[in-house]
């Protein structure tokens, strides 16, 4: 008689258990991640959106105060400043046109309002820019990650 080699079925089933358990533990780990992908995308949007509206009110102030300003390597060349804060204007050829790469986002030039197209509530997960009323003052750049 030959002897036959092998897992039993309860050994089997032992393993498919644990396994079970395991996945069960490991699974909501996981399922958060996509949102915080999401929340970390759109909080680097907003850091783009700081550092070119920085960039282009240097340029600006550079430039002796004078509107268009040329900005290297903007898919427009020139971006238009408000003359009273000296920051990029909430327009297409403004603050749009200094953030370079917009790849899943969509701009309304209307309020200044960049939104994730791939959110599962894209008005709840924004990031909006406002020009500051004073002059020279700082541009207003609000994130909203509660629908990513």
């Amino acid at each position: 008689m030959r002897r036959q080699t092998g897992f039993t079925l309860i050994e089997l089933v032992t393993v498919i258990v644990i396994l079970g358990i395991l996945a069960a533990f490991a699974l909501p780990r996981f399922s958060g991640l996509e949102a915080k992908a999401r929340i970390a995308t759109i909080n680097a949007l907003a850091g783009s959106v700081r550092s070119g509206a920085a960039l282009a009110h240097a340029l600006y102030l550079a430039n002796s105060s004078a509107s268009p300003i040329a900005m290297e390597g903007s898919p427009v060349g020139a971006v238009i400043i408000d003359a009273t804060s000296g920051y990029p204007t909430v327009a297409v050829l403004g603050i749009k046109a200094v953030v370079q790469d917009l790849t899943g986002f969509t701009f309304d030039p209307a309020t200044g309002i960049f939104t994730m197209d791939s959110a599962p509530t894209p008005a709840n997960c924004k990031v909006t820019y406002t020009l500051g009323a004073a002059a020279g003052a700082v541009p207003g750049v609000v994130v909203v990650s509660t629908g990513c």
